[in-house]
């Protein structure tokens, strides 16, 4: 107590020693009414000269003049960082960016990025994006990913008479919103992904039912059934190994598989298949009927060797299926590739691999020269044949091969 005591008493006599006691200037009674509160608005507000400031500050005694220059000093160091604080803000106010602010290149490139259900996010969100993110442009290249491998021209011949046949567009409405439902129902909850999948499209600018991704969003839902063929039809049943058949096919979202109907075989009902997969389905290679015979053309190149697909059926009240096989050699040729005459030859012979030798499905001879339609109620019969030229077609059969030999 006594240290803190002498320590004070020292402090307030050296404050008191070095207080100037020389007489003040006139005008310093009326400074001294002025409080220190107008004189910090005063240099704020005010935009004083430095020389009128110097001159102001000489003519205080030297502790007066210290304590008023520091004041003046923070002031101004105070001013600055809010003036600086102020330009920053406005900065990051100005650097706030809308996607709607960016190039025509760059937000083109950034929806191209976008998965569908980010395109049907997007295109909820404003007129503008609307437009741009239900453009045929940006959906093609989805259409083609997930759907160009069953997709053909049997499926858009399909597509285009739905919609000629649909006046009212009522299907159109539950499966563009079913499918926007489908993908955004992921990512907000289903009271606010139900309100603005119904307020985004009854808007006025709608994009028109006959657009890609009214197509895309058809398919995406189920409700739209499309030609194509499947791989060893009816779960791979052993009466349609290494074959291929048209059906009817709609897609079902929740397993990500696809419900097959298949034409009835002459009085059979329809059979219908369900979880067919994605990799036993293709778009119809030929633009060709089950129910029609197909005009071979490549009958006078064929070599033994060569990788083929022939349609065959069991009686003529059913519909063509293809079947897959080789060519081969004739019984009187041994293979010998320097002395093998078979392209020569006006018979060609066929084997079917996978079936034991001995079987009568195993091998069949056609015509090079006039085949058309060849069999009996025993065997069935034998129509067009078209040869394999890509290996990505061979590769598909060969992956189907089934794992024991058949009858």
């Amino acid at each position: 107590m006594l240290f803190l005591l002498i320590t004070c008493f020292t402090f307030i006599t050296f404050l008191y020693k070095s207080l100037s006691l020389e007489p003040l200037p006139l005008w310093s009674s009326e400074v001294r009414l002025l409080s220190i509160w107008f004189w910090k608005d005063f240099l704020i507000f005010i935009p004083f000269k430095k020389g009128f400031l110097q001159a102001f500050i000489e003519v205080l005694d030297p502790f007066k003049k210290g304590f008023l220059q520091a004041f003046i000093s923070s002031k101004m160091m105070s001013l600055r960082r809010k003036s600086f604080s102020s330009r920053v803000e406005n900065v990051e106010v100005n650097s706030e960016m809308s996607v709607l602010d960016l190039s025509e290149l760059a937000l083109e490139c950034i929806l191209e990025k976008l998965p569908p259900e980010g395109l049907c996010s997007m295109a909820s969100v404003c007129s503008s994006l609307r437009e741009k993110c239900t453009s045929d442009y940006l959906w093609a290249r989805h259409m083609k990913e997930k759907w160009g491998r069953v997709i053909g021209p049997a499926a858009y011949r399909e597509w285009q008479w739905h919609i000629a046949s649909k006046n009212d567009s009522s299907f159109f409405n539950q499966a563009k919103q079913r499918g926007l439902m489908t993908y955004l129902s992921q990512f907000w909850p289903i009271s606010l992904v139900r309100c603005n999948s119904s307020n985004s499209f009854k808007k006025k600018h709608s994009t028109p039912v006959d657009s890609i991704m009214y197509w895309y969003l058809a398919l995406e839902s189920g409700k739209f059934w499309f030609p194509a063929q499947v791989y060893n039809r009816e779960n791979g049943h052993v009466g349609f190994m290494l074959s291929c058949y048209d059906a009817e096919l709609s897609y079902d979202p929740r397993t990500d598989t696809f419900q097959a109907r298949y034409p009835p075989h002459g009085r059979r009902a329809i059979a219908i298949e369900t979880g067919v997969t994605l990799d036993r389905l293709r778009a119809p290679p030929l633009d060709t009927s089950p129910h029609d015979l197909y005009i071979s053309v490549c009958l006078t190149e064929l070599c033994p060797g060569d990788h083929i697909e022939i349609q065959w059926r069991r009686n003529k009240e059913f519909p063509y299926g293809w079947w897959y096989g080789v060519v081969g050699h004739s019984e009187t040729c041994d293979g010998n590739e320097y002395y093998c005459r078979c392209h020569d030859s006006d018979i060609v012979v066929l084997e079917f691999n996978q079936y034991t030798p001995g079987s009568r499905w195993r091998t069949t001879n056609i015509d090079r020269k006039d085949h058309r339609e060849e069999g009996n109620e025993a065997d069935g019969f034998y129509g067009g044949i078209r040869k394999l030229q890509s290996n990505e077609e061979i590769s598909m059969w060969k992956r189907l091969w089934p794992s024991d030999v058949l009858e």
